[in-house]
């Protein structure tokens, strides 16, 4: 067999129309978003239109034999836009957790409703993780889920949800028994409709703006039993597995993340790409001291550092995109690998991409500002860049021994 990086014929099209799309539908509105913060509901329906929105679009990602299919849109995308992206986007983070923990009668049943109400209009899902005190210590989540006739009641308060409150599925992991810190938690599907949840303070946000961020606050919010995700069999077999010592399953919270890092990077790698296409064009354009500022060695290897970043990145991304395709072991934690190196690359591309236009980088007359304030959420959600360090050296620690 021949090795091959190239991307296939279907990956190149796929490639081409989500570019489009980013270009023609997403960028022009952009600005406008930004400032108001708003979400963006007439962009996600014409995502929905064209196939960029919807239960399908995931399945057909999810088909790709590579992996790459997702990881080469959410790029492209970003491309337009980081918070129009994550809200578009912002579901499929639910559509994992209900994939990665539910039962396929489960999955069945409440995917599509992530995406389509019953009268047919767009849908949203949240997934519902971060806590007031419990950001990257997933195990000290204090939202309890306490089983009563029936089903189960909820009781908690969430912070920092994409799509929070305005989601129609909400998944939330919850604590059933606070003694096994992160194994004595299940991940419960919260249905559209249901009484004790709602949301909470949206955010004001330093970048992302597009994207609704807010917490949602559970109170006696009961849900029956079966919208306990896995069902309640396996969530005794998990308890009691980490009672004798002998679980090694991650939770819901912890492979759910783990699965999507790479996309996550992905969205980084769009950013980074358009900081640096803006400011390679503007450095051949902009004249000083007689000649294209392009020519002055200091700005040239700025530029020669920033693409070089940004390949290593990418490379990281799909490579771990089509371990996880693939069900190789991410024995050195090459996801959180991935998302570590493009988040960190993303920041640094858009600052210099700022130094390159110096003050016109500034001023919001030019992109490349919104575009680094975007880019600093991606050292921080879905794990920091701390913890990814911390998760990448366990690796290598277990991997040593």
């Amino acid at each position: 067999m021949v090795f091959s990086m190239s991307l296939t014929d279907e990956q190149v099209a796929t490639q081409k129309w989500a570019h489009e799309f980013a270009e023609k539908e997403i960028r022009p509105v952009a600005p406008q978003y930004d400032e108001s913060e708003e979400f963006p509901w007439p962009v996600v329906e014409k995502a929905r239109e064209v196939g960029l929105y919807g239960l399908e679009y995931f399945q057909m990602a999810g088909s790709d034999e590579s992996g790459l299919t997702s990881a080469i849109v959410n790029e492209e995308m970003t491309w337009g836009c980081a918070g129009i992206t994550l809200a578009i986007f912002g579901t499929g983070l639910a559509l994992a957790g209900l994939a990665g923990t539910g039962t396929p009668e489960q999955f069945g049943k409440w995917a599509p409703k992530m995406f389509t109400k019953d009268d047919g209009s767009t849908a949203l899902g949240a997934f519902c993780v971060t806590e007031p005190g419990a950001g990257s210590d997933v195990s000290s989540l204090r939202t309890r889920a306490e089983k009563v006739e029936g089903g189960w009641l909820l009781n908690g308060r969430k912070c920092f949800i994409t799509n929070g409150g305005i989601a129609d599925v909400h998944v939330v992991v919850a604590t059933v028994d606070p003694s096994l810190g992160h194994k004595g938690q299940a991940t419960f599907l919260v249905p559209p409709g249901t009484p004790g949840i709602a949301g909470g303070k949206k955010e004001r946000k330093l970048g992302i703006r597009a994207s609704h961020t807010a917490d949602v606050v559970l109170e006696d919010c009961f849900v029956p039993d079966e919208c306990l995700l896995g069902g309640e069999d396996n969530l005794n077999r998990k308890m009691e597995s980490a009672k004798t010592g002998t679980s090694v399953r991650k939770s819901g919270a912890l492979s759910t993340f783990e699965a999507t890092r790479p996309i996550v990077g992905s969205q980084a790698l769009g950013i980074a790409r358009a900081a640096f296409e803006f400011s390679r064009d503007y450095a051949k354009e902009r004249v000083a001291f007689g000649k294209p500022i392009i020519s002055n060695q200091g700005i040239a290897f700025k530029l020669a550092d920033m693409a070089t970043e940004i390949e290593c990145a990418r490379l990281l991304v799909w490579r771990a995109a089509w371990m996880g395709r693939a069900g190789v072991p991410f024995r050195q934690a090459e996801g959180s690998m991935s998302k570590l190196k493009a988040g960190e690359v993303a920041v640094k591309v858009t600052d210099e991409a700022i130094q390159i236009l110096g003050g016109y980088g500034y001023v919001k007359d030019y992109p490349v500002e919104k575009w680094h304030r975007d880019s600093k959420i991606y050292t921080i959600f879905e794990g920091t860049s701390e913890i990814q360090r911390l998760v990448i050296s366990r690796a290598l620690a277990a991997v040593a021994s």
